[in-house]
């Protein structure tokens, strides 16, 4: 993966990449800057990939501006033609960092999902983030952070995983309360996005685990954002794998600068906005079927603990 930084390089990348003619993915929200395009897309987020695939013919690669739902709908294309995906992040998902992919409907309810993206490039533009929400920056930075906390122990791990993801919990720790209580600090916004990117870089090395596995399933269920699903999932997660992970979640609190990860994670959320499902809209009695689908995803199979239906729905209860 090619990096760089500041909007002035994304030229330069994509001349670099070869990229001549790029097919633009952004909301109306980024209509104003001045991107490179042969073409564009709008409905951010989309289930219409084969019409966004039509509409691409033509071009030889593809330009995702936004989100997450903004670029798992670029790699989504990308999925089916083949294109390259440059990607230019506006919050800290660090979805730019990983071929896998959901398709969500405009209501952000989830209709699929694949992986086979062709990711060859991000650049990363710290001004873009300045209007950012504070329940977007706290929720897409939490789920940075579950990215970096995950990795350390999922069965993915491996040292270059670590290296990012400590790095990324440091910066994000650092960061993170600055940004949700000065949301025009750029100095701030741009070391919390520099650790997205490092958690982001753990994320594509070592994959994600339960935590992760729960705030999808949350996400697709209710259309709930994924930031704020992680924002929740995080410490009961953490708090499950402990028995297992104490070591690896320890380190993990180190990079925080914190004795306490768990509790650390959940005055995060708190600071963020979030203080339970049952605020976001997810019902009581319908925990132990979200359990179910959360038992069978990727990240719960590669947690280093299994969980049963019945345990996750305890741990979603225990955030309800």
């Amino acid at each position: 993966m090619t990096v760089r930084w500041g909007l002035d390089e994304l030229g330069p990348l994509l001349e670099e990449l070869g990229i001549e003619r790029p097919f633009l993915i952004a909301s109306g929200r980024w209509s104003k800057l001045d991107l490179p395009s042969v073409g564009r897309w709008q409905e951010v987020p989309s289930d219409r990939v084969p019409e966004i695939v039509a509409a691409a013919e033509g071009s030889d690669g593809l330009l995702a501006v936004g989100g997450g739902s903004a670029i798992d709908l670029a790699k989504a294309v990308s999925a089916a033609t083949g294109l390259a995906v440059v990607s230019v992040p506006t919050t800290y998902s660090g979805a730019e960092w990983t071929s896998f992919f959901g398709v969500r409907d405009p209501d952000r309810r989830m209709k699929g999902g694949g992986s086979g993206a062709n990711l060859t490039g991000i650049v990363y533009e710290p001004t873009l983030t300045l209007g950012l929400a504070r329940e977007q920056s706290g929720g897409t930075a939490l789920n940075a952070l579950a990215h970096s906390a995950e990795a350390l122990y999922v069965a993915g791990r491996n040292p270059e995983g670590d290296r990012h993801a400590l790095d990324g919990a440091r910066l994000i720790g650092a960061s993170l309360p600055q940004v949700l209580e000065h949301g025009d600090d750029l100095e701030a916004r741009a070391t919390l996005l520099r650790g997205a990117m490092e958690a982001g870089a753990a994320l594509g090395s070592a994959g994600l685990g339960l935590g992760h596995a729960m705030a999808q399933a949350i996400g697709g269920r209710y259309g709930i954002a994924h930031g704020a699903a992680n924002a929740l999932t995080l410490a009961p997660a953490l708090r499950f794998n402990q028995p297992v992970a104490e070591r690896e979640i320890a380190r993990f609190g180190e990079a925080l600068g914190t004795d306490d990860p768990i509790g650390r994670t959940r005055e995060l959320a708190r600071a963020s906005g979030f203080e339970r499902l049952r605020d976001l809209g997810v019902p009581a009695d319908e925990l132990d079927e979200v359990a179910e689908a959360t038992a069978v995803r990727a990240g719960a199979k590669a947690n280093p603990r299994p969980a049963a239906p019945a345990e996750i729905a305890e741990l979603l209860r225990s955030v309800w």
